[in-house]
């Protein structure tokens, strides 16, 4: 049984591999290309790839009959996967569930944080050596505690970032999402989100990728939003319109933006870079040592399962 592993792991995660598989682990930190994905069909058994790592109808068109009968994904989302080709192509595909909630959760609240009280401006202004010293009236931020937050999806995200907001900042809590959640503290259901934007202080997007999220959040929705309203995404780049969200900023609909992902990632545009009311992260959402190394033995877990012909754990 062969293993390709796309991207290098944490080491516990190698040694784990190397030791109990016949793995190939790939050096290079960038998505697999067309070719790369080709050849993973083709001649490995199993292949943990990860975001960015298009696994699109198209590739699977190229590879009628392939070897692969596993992509066990390393990440919780899997929109870079066409999950449809894959099960007509006889694969299966697995995910990293729960591992990765409470540090996506920390990474939305630290933007949150950041964006509301200037924080990454303070930095910035600080590290020039143009700090003239503190006053009255210096870079006024926006309070935290006690405000409104909207969750947009209140799934094991969305409800650990609800939790902190509400116990840790004494926020009150509204969410949209396609059902109603029991949790246990108050919460405000909306099912429509211009409504939600419309009612909040912070609004947070904890949606799954995918075609049915896509610029969810467009014109309308960040039109709708206060004038001292921040946006935070924490979900994935596709989920806002960035060209409406650069409009909304530069025309002052919305106070601020925090963002750990991007439209068209890595890319991110020179209008948003030279903002001073964003604050753009490199997607951190769960880069800890601990949580990518949990995340790689989930995976890895999806393998042994199925190279022992048990039951997947996490099956998509």
């Amino acid at each position: 049984m062969k293993l390709l592993i796309a991207r290098p792991m944490t080491e516990a995660v190698e040694a784990r591999a190397r030791a109990e598989f016949d793995v190939e682990i790939r050096e290079a930190t960038s998505p697999l290309t067309q070719d790369e994905m080709v050849r993973a069909l083709t001649e490995f058994d199993v292949v943990i790839p990860t975001l960015g790592d298009q696994f699109s109808a198209q590739v699977f068109a190229q590879t009628p009959e392939p070897r692969c009968k596993l992509l066990a994904n390393f990440g919780v989302g899997y929109n870079h996967i066409d999950v449809d080709a894959a099960r007509a192509a006889r694969l299966l595909v697995t995910n990293t569930p729960g591992a990765v909630t409470d540090a996506t959760a920390d990474i939305a609240m630290t933007l949150l944080l950041a964006t509301a009280r200037r924080a990454g401006e303070g930095e910035r202004l600080v590290r020039s050596g143009g700090w003239e010293g503190w006053h009255p009236t210096q870079m006024l931020g926006h309070h935290v505690s006690g405000k409104k937050v909207g969750i947009v999806g209140m799934g094991r995200i969305g409800q650990a970032i609800a939790r902190r907001c509400h116990f840790g900042f004494g926020m009150s809590v509204a969410y949209q999402s396609r059902s109603p959640k029991q949790v246990d503290f108050p919460t405000e259901y909306f099912p429509n989100l211009d409504a939600l934007a419309a009612s909040v202080d912070f609004l947070v997007l904890a949606v799954p990728g995918g075609t049915e999220t896509r610029h969810l959040v467009n014109a309308e929705v960040l039109e709708a939003m206060k004038p001292d309203g921040i946006l935070v995404n924490i979900a994935r780049g596709e989920v806002i319109d960035e060209t409406a969200l650069i409009a909304a900023l530069q025309e002052g609909q919305i106070a601020g933006a925090g963002l750990d992902v991007y439209e068209f990632e890595p890319e991110v545009p020179l209008t948003l870079r030279e903002m001073q009311n964003v604050t753009l992260l490199p997607h951190l959402g769960t880069a800890t040592e601990e949580v990518r190394t949990d995340m790689g033995h989930m995976a890895l877990d999806n393998v042994a399962a199925f190279v022992a012909g048990r039951a997947l754990p996490n099956p998509v």
